[in-house]
């Protein structure tokens, strides 16, 4: 008894669709990163960012105005904060 030829259509079309899905695999097709690498890419960028740029303010502030090292560690304290709060917020949203 022969197969039902809407079925053969159906799997030659599903068969040349992961030829091509596994070629595609193989040749290293750029795929777009995933949304959960970047939010870690976010969270680093906030770990490193935020308290890197509050000490750099306040030391060119305590510099200028002759307080060393209180703006300094007040914006450190604040950018740090900052930062935990952004990544908080990261956290919240939904990686797909």
């Amino acid at each position: 008894m022969l197969a039902d030829p809407r079925h053969s259509d159906d799997l030659d079309s599903r068969i040349a669709a992961a030829r091509a899905a596994e070629s595609a695999r193989v040749t290293g097709a750029p795929r777009p990163p995933a949304k959960g690498y970047a939010q870690g890419s976010r969270v680093l960028a906030e770990l490193i960012g935020a308290p890197l740029g509050g000490g750099l303010i306040g030391w060119v502030l305590d510099r200028w105005l002759g307080t060393s090292p209180w703006i300094m560690l007040t914006l450190l304290v604040l950018a740090t904060a900052a930062a935990f709060r952004n990544i908080y917020r990261i956290s919240q949203e939904r990686a797909e």
